[in-house]
């Protein structure tokens, strides 16, 4: 089964994300930020999925990092996981599926504030 998945390129309210919910997961959406143009693919199963068509719309692999987003969380800060099978990359000296480096972190916190939270 094929799952939602869409690039968010503009500012959203959180709440359009929870549209994702159950699309497979209850409680978490999948997303997959390119941190050169500031685009967010969200939805979806796997992390390659919206890799995929973020690269279909001109996007760099080695620009593009995921995580999970949990909408419902009370607490900004918990809302965001920083691990995925994407984040391996040893040319990016990144060699886990969290995301070890703590400038791509911050680029990614602030391309979801400009376009998700409030």
């Amino acid at each position: 089964m094929d799952y939602p998945i869409e690039i968010i390129k503009e500012k959203i309210d959180k709440r359009y994300i929870e549209k994702f919910l159950n699309n497979p997961f209850k409680e978490m959406v999948k997303f997959v930020i390119d941190i050169e143009k500031e685009i967010i693919a969200v939805g979806g199963e796997l992390h390659s999925d919206a890799a995929e068509i973020l690269i279909k719309n001109g996007s760099r692999g080695d620009n593009l990092w995921g995580g999970n987003f949990y909408p419902l969380k009370e607490k900004k800060e918990d809302r965001i996981e920083y691990s995925s099978l994407i984040n391996v990359s040893p040319l990016r000296q990144n060699f886990s599926m969290e995301i070890e480096s703590k400038e791509t972190m911050e680029k990614i916190n602030k391309i979801i504030e400009k376009l998700i939270y409030e």
